[in-house]
C-alpha cells in the first residue's frame, strides 16, 4: 500500500496513519468528570512521538483542550528541531483553565477563535498549524459558517495552512466543504464497530480527507479488555460521560465486546494483531481514510505503525468482516 495520503484538497502530504494525542495530555476534568485517560509519563510521550517520525508516521492530531493545554505542550517539546518532518493538526472551541486543568465550556465566537489559534501556536512552539479543526461536533451550521471568514484570514496570514471540522454530522461536513475554500478535512468517528457512510460520502464528493477518531474503539479493538476489566476513576472510560457509549460503569459495554468477538478471527486471519486488522479494515473501507489511534507508549505506537506495512484488508477478508457484522446487526434489531 502507498503509506501516504494527500490531505484532502490541501496538497499537504501525510502518512496514512496518524497518532492521536488525546491520551498524552494527561488528566483534566469538567468538575469531577475526568476527560483524560489517566496519568501519563511525559518523557515516554516524547519518545513515542519521536519514534512515530522514525517509523514514517507524520500526522499528529491533538486539541488545545487535551490535558488543558498539556498535550500541545508535550507535542511541541517532542517536535523541537523536527517541526518540518511533522504535520500538526489541532482543534479549538472548548475553553479551559490551564492552571486548574478544568474545562470551562464551549466558545464558538470568531474572537475566541483568534485568541485560541495564538495560544495553540505558543504551546506548540511553532509558527503555523497545518490543520485547524473546529472541535464542537454539533454546533449549528450557521454559527460554524460564521467562522469561515476568520479561518480564511488565518490562512492568508500563514498561521494555519488548512482547516476542518470534527463532526459526525454529514450536513455539517458538507457546509464546510461547500463554504470553505481551504476546508480540507473532516474528523469523525470510524471503526469496524461503527461505520460512517454518510460522512464518508461527503468526503468523497468534495475531496476531503477523512480523519478517523476512535479507530480502535477507545481500546476495545486492541484485545486488552474483557467483560471484567475495570478502568480507573481518573480515566474518561472509567466514568464514561453520556456521549461515550463504548464503556459503561467503568467496564467495556457488553454489546460492543460481542461485536469485537464476532470479527476478531476474521480481522486477524492473515497474522495481523487485532488492532492492525481494525486499521486494515479502515483503509479497505476508504482510500481517503487516515485513522489516528491514540497511544502513549512506544510499544503501542510500534504495533499501530506496523499496520502500515500490511495495508488494507484484502477484498475477501473485508467482505467476510462485513458479512459477520451484518449478521450481528440483524440479531441486534430483532
Amino acid at each position: 500500500m502507498d503509506t501516504t495520503r494527500i490531505l484532502g484538497r490541501s496538497g499537504i502530504e501525510v502518512s496514512a496513519l496518524g497518532m492521536g494525542c488525546w491520551a498524552i495530555g494527561g488528566p483534566w476534568y469538567a468538575g469531577e468528570q475526568p476527560l483524560g485517560w489517566g496519568q501519563v509519563d511525559d518523557d515516554e510521550s516524547v519518545r513515542t512521538v519521536r519514534r512515530a517520525l522514525e517509523l514514517g508516521v507524520t500526522l499528529f492530531d491533538t486539541a488545545d483542550t487535551y490535558g488543558a493545554g498539556h498535550s500541545e505542550r508535550v507535542l511541541g517539546r517532542a517536535l523541537a528541531g523536527r517541526r518540518d518532518e511533522a504535520v500538526i493538526a489541532t482543534k479549538w472551541g472548548n475553553t479551559f483553565d490551564e492552571a486548574t486543568r478544568q474545562a470551562t465550556g464551549p466558545d464558538a465566537s470568531p474572537e475566541y477563535l483568534r485568541r485560541a489559534v495564538e495560544a495553540s501556536l505558543r504551546r506548540l512552539d511553532t509558527d503555523r498549524i497545518d490543520l485547524y479543526q473546529l472541535h464542537l461536533n454539533d454546533l449549528p451550521i450557521g454559527r460554524a459558517e460564521a467562522l469561515l471568514e476568520t479561518l480564511e484570514g488565518l490562512v492568508a496570514e500563514g498561521k494555519i495552512r488548512s482547516y476542518g471540522w470534527s463532526t459526525d454530522f454529514a450536513d455539517r461536513a458538507e457546509a464546510y466543504a461547500v463554504g470553505g475554500e481551504h476546508a480540507t478535512a473532516i474528523q469523525h468517528s470510524l471503526s469496524v464497530l461503527q461505520d460512517a457512510p454518510d460522512v464518508l460520502a461527503v468526503c468523497d464528493k468534495y475531496e476531503l480527507a477523512s480523519i478517523n477518531r476512535g479507530p480502535l474503539g477507545m481500546g476495545l479493538l486492541t484485545g486488552k479488555y474483557t467483560a471484567t476489566t475495570t478502568l480507573g476513576a481518573d480515566d474518561v472510560r472509567g466514568v464514561a460521560p453520556q456521549w461515550l457509549d463504548w464503556f459503561r460503569g467503568g467496564r467495556p459495554a457488553p454489546e460492543w465486546l460481542r461485536r469485537v468477538g464476532a470479527v476478531r478471527d476474521a480481522l486477524t486471519a492473515d497474522g495481523r494483531t487485532l488492532a492492525q486488522g481494525a486499521l486494515g479494515w479502515i483503509w479497505a473501507r476508504s482510500g481517503r481514510a487516515v485513522p489516528i489511534p491514540g497511544c502513549r507508549t512506544v510499544a503501542q505506537l510500534e504495533e499501530n505503525a506496523a499496520a502500515l506495512a500490511r495495508g488494507p484488508l484484502a477484498p475477501e477478508q473485508f467482505a467476510e468482516v462485513e458479512r459477520l457484522l451484518a449478521a450481528i446487526r440483524v440479531v441486534q434489531t430483532h
